[in-house]
């Protein structure tokens, strides 16, 4: 064998054995990153004060749709403790229609709160996924 050719053969050898050890070295990134597939994300929302204590919500949610028994079905407005303010049910998938906003009207929100949590729910894990903490507008 000649030196090129060994050369070559080695470059081949360590090919291969890096094409064998990717998968593996990558394995408990997509393990984890579909783990985190498994809630929809808050990524935007909107809030109108209304007067008083009330708000109306437009809330943006990215979904990791996977079927019609699996989808986003709900968000929720949520205070500092885990006190539920608002929810709103979604009925069906949005499975063409991602990310996509939905709205949520005459939210009250005791006075002298100026944070709230937007959490958005799947049909089959329930709530979780990247939560959204807003300011009040005019607290």
């Amino acid at each position: 064998m000649t030196g090129n050719t060994a050369m070559r053969m080695g470059r081949i050898g360590f090919l291969a054995a890096l094409l064998f050890a990717v998968p593996t070295a990558v394995a408990p990134f997509l393990t984890q990153a579909i783990a985190e597939e498994k809630f929809p994300d808050v990524i935007a929302a909107k809030i109108k004060p209304l007067g008083g204590d009330r708000f109306d919500f437009d809330v943006t949610i990215s979904s990791p749709y996977d079927t019609p028994r699996r989808y986003a079905d709900g968000f929720r407005v949520v205070g500092p403790k885990g006190e539920v303010y608002g929810e709103r049910k979604l009925l069906h998938d949005h499975a063409n229609e991602q990310p996509f906003t939905r709205d949520l009207h005459g939210v009250t929100i005791p006075a002298g709160l100026g944070t709230v949590i937007v959490e958005a729910r799947d049909l089959s894990y329930g709530y979780g996924g990247r939560k959204l903490e807003v300011a009040l507008p005019g607290r």
